[in-house]
């Protein structure tokens, strides 16, 4: 697999990848999450390929101090494989060489699988609530 930074030509491979994983909610674009990381500094999307397709992808960005990560996916046939953990590794690489020293996500808390993969990896639930608010018209 070959890890590289997301182009606007990849967005309808990432929204398929995205969708097919169970990552997508009908309240909230890919699309848009998609340009608004590539916009900036403070974030960025990477996407692994394999025999000339999208098979990875995460969504790295920071805030300053502190790195997000969002849409890690494995396309499911290539599942198992260590390339979740890749493409991890690679965020985790973008954000420190950013400064970034602590990494915060979310995973639903239905989401056994995804939970005992970050586990896996060293993370651990924050004492905390999150609270979300939607600001868009």
């Amino acid at each position: 697999m070959i890890i590289r930074t997301a182009a606007e030509a990849d967005f309808a491979a990432l929204a398929e990848l995205w969708a097919e994983c169970g990552l997508t909610r009908a309240w909230n674009d890919p699309l848009q999450d998609m340009a608004f990381a590539l916009q900036g500094p403070a974030s960025t999307i990477l996407v692994g390929e394999g025999q000339g397709s999208i098979i990875a992808s995460v969504m790295a960005g920071h805030d300053g101090h502190r790195g997000v990560l969002y849409y890690l996916a494995v396309k499911p046939a290539h599942q198992g494989q260590g390339l979740g953990r890749a493409m991890h590794e690679a965020a985790v690489q973008w954000l420190r060489a950013r400064g970034v020293w602590k990494i915060n996500l979310m995973v639903r808390s239905e989401n056994e699988k995804v939970r005992g993969f970050y586990e896996g990896l060293g993370y651990a639930p924050n004492a905390v609530i999150s609270f979300g608010k939607r600001i868009d018209a």
